[in-house]
């Protein structure tokens, strides 16, 4: 299966399955339909959050505060949004990680 994109104004927003505590930080791959990302941060106070937001600006090449948690913010599955990137552009990126 593929990630699901979708075209939000500027950039793109997408399903993220999150895997806090990890022994390192990584994007693992398609999770259904969503991401799955791991991230060494523990689920508290929002750490496992900035990191995923700082992972995932990293993968797209846009800085980090151009990524934020939509929705989900104290759950494992969340819905990210990744501004300045175009949908073609994300598309290409996460097909890369195959």
């Amino acid at each position: 299966m593929t990630v699901a994109l979708r075209q939000v104004g500027d950039g793109v927003q997408f399903a993220v399955k999150v895997v806090p505590g990890a022994s390192r930080d990584r994007v693992v791959g398609a999770y259904g339909e969503a991401l799955q990302v791991a991230v060494t941060a523990p689920p508290e106070g929002g750490k496992a959050n900035a990191a995923v937001c700082a992972l995932l600006a990293e993968l797209f090449g846009v800085p980090a505060r151009a990524v934020t948690v939509v929705s989900g913010h104290g759950n494992p599955r969340k819905v990210v949004a990744v501004g300045g990137v175009a949908l073609a552009r994300a598309s290409d990126i996460l097909a890369t990680l195959r």
